[in-house]
């Protein structure tokens, strides 16, 4: 008979894992034993890093990537990138050790007390099989949920002593899981539009992870629709130089709405309605606005005020609107442009310039620089398919390792990951797996010497200083270089293009500090 690790093995085999991300101790070991050749193993050197790697990789693979990490300590250190991967829903499978069941009863060292609580609510399901024989039962069901739209990280606790187990190789299934939309419910919204004096749409992060790209352009074009990104969107959902695009909505209400206020039909596509970042004055909505919702994510058709809501896949959905709505003409407005700065300076909006001018074709733009969103949303807009990743909760240390991530995915499209210098910080040992992988990343830190970005927003609780606010004495080329990675400094104006050329022809690597004036 199998033994539970070879059972795991097909199983992980005929899921299309190619990868496991993980951090090893010492519960892990017997699963490690006679790995195969096909299944590489990827470190990171805390379980931060491993979880947001595995996050990038599955987002830019749109396959389940498979993770290890070590009892509850290890599941605590990567629980901050696992709150990611959740609202972000990637599909992780988490594998996680356990102590040899003979000695759970005696709490031992290393013993996971309660394994399937700790990482709860932040995953979809949970589980310690009671056998070892019921482990491969547990892996196949992880991975039917964790790929059940909406998808998401799901966790199964393994005691050390069950891999070499004997057990019964299970019968594997092959999943068609995307549901289509209540034929009824499209129809409502496509009437809805076709009567609309003024259509705008509100695209997330649902166009992206669902393959809508195309189609949402094809359905902006067809109603002459004005299309807006969702508020805290983490993912591309329309190309930002089309003439249809409008912008970006805050996490505002009372700014969101004075923006939405000039249309009668708005179709939120594969977001909420909507993710709100602080608390507003409470205020009157249009009357004679009417919402629409079509998602995925029951969760998200929680949040619709009055109006219609479908639930089901964004793509077919969005398909099917575009056969159903009337051709109209509309008013086209120029292309945006993404304009220099009038004064060159190490400002934010120069380096997006800049980085815009010299980026290489199908360039992807992993970004976790608060203080400079705005920037990037004037002077660096998105026009790829699979071109833009962020964090879409808010916690920073995402965006470094899931880079790397998605670098494994897309070997052969150059990344830049532009980094504050606060964000950088919280998962640098990132950089170490970047040159482990040879991940061809453009590492871009823009060091203003503080979180500039809290200082911001505290001025909305009416806050002028805060403390723990100020980072002095960080030097990124020397970080980098102690993990591996070729580095260079800008501390003028001048040295900016020679910098940026340097890292983004050079394959593998590369990170260049950005002190900002």
């Amino acid at each position: 008979m199998p033994t539970v690790r070879d059972a795991a093995y097909a199983i992980f085999r005929h899921f299309g894992v190619d990868a496991l991300f993980g951090n090893p101790g010492s519960t892990e070991l017997p699963m490690l034993q006679a790995m195969p050749d096909e299944i590489a193993y990827v470190l990171g050197l805390n379980e931060a890093v491993v979880v947001a790697m595995a996050d990038g990789y599955a987002q830019a693979t749109r396959r389940a990537a498979l993770v290890n990490l070590h009892s509850a300590a290890g599941t605590g250190n990567g629980l901050g990138s696992l709150f990611t991967a959740y609202r972000g829903c990637a599909p992780l499978v988490i594998t996680a050790g356990q102590q040899a069941r003979s000695l759970l009863p005696q709490d031992p060292f290393l013993g996971a007390e309660r394994a399937t609580e700790f990482p709860r609510p932040y995953v979809k399901w949970a589980a310690e099989p009671l056998r070892a024989q019921d482990v491969p039962a547990a892996l196949i069901r992880a991975f039917q949920i964790a790929l059940t739209p909406p998808m998401g990280p799901v966790f199964v606790s393994i005691p050390v002593d069950d891999w070499d187990r004997e057990c019964a190789m299970p019968s594997l299934p092959r999943l068609s899981l995307r549901t289509q939309p209540d034929p009824a419910g499209i129809a409502d919204i496509a009437a809805m539009l076709d009567a609309a004096r003024r259509p705008a749409l509100v695209l997330g992060a649902g166009i992206a992870r669902s393959g809508a790209w195309a189609q949402a352009i094809a359905l902006a074009e067809k109603i002459g629709a004005d299309v807006w990104a969702a508020p805290l969107t983490g993912r591309e959902v329309f190309p930002e130089t089309h003439p249809r695009f409008a912008g970006f909505l805050p996490g505002y209400e009372e700014r969101l709405v004075q923006m939405l206020a000039a249309y009668d039909v708005v179709a939120v596509l594969g977001a909420p309605a909507f993710t709100w970042h602080a608390e507003s004055q409470s205020l009157d909505w249009p009357a004679t606005l009417q919402l629409a919702l079509l998602s995925d994510d029951p969760h998200h058709l929680a949040t619709l005020r009055s109006g219609v809501g479908v639930l089901g896949d964004v793509r077919a959905g969005v398909a099917s609107l575009t056969t159903q709505v009337a051709q109209r003409a509309a008013p086209i407005a120029a292309a945006r442009q993404a304009a220099a700065p009038a004064t060159p300076a190490l400002t934010p909006a120069y380096a997006m310039a800049r980085i815009a001018a010299l980026r290489p074709a199908g360039a992807i733009i992993v970004e976790e620089a608060p203080t400079a969103r705005d920037a990037l949303h004037d002077h660096l807009p998105i026009t790829d398919e699979g071109g833009f990743y962020t964090t879409p909760a808010g916690g920073l240390g995402y965006s470094l390792p899931a880079a790397v991530g998605v670098a494994r995915a897309l070997p052969d499209r150059k990344l830049i990951c532009l980094l504050g210098d606060g964000s950088a910080m919280y998962t640098s040992q990132g950089l170490w797996s970047a040159a482990d992988q040879g991940a061809n990343i453009s590492f871009v830190i823009l060091n203003n010497g503080g979180y500039a970005a809290l200082n911001n927003f505290a001025r909305r609780f009416g806050l002028d200083r805060l403390p723990g606010t100020t980072l002095e004495g960080l030097d990124f080329v020397a970080l980098a270089a102690a993990h591996g990675v070729p580095a260079r400094r800008v501390l003028e104006t001048d040295e900016l293009d020679a910098a940026l050329r340097w890292s983004l022809e050079e394959q593998g690597p590369t990170l260049v500090e950005i002190r900002l004036a």
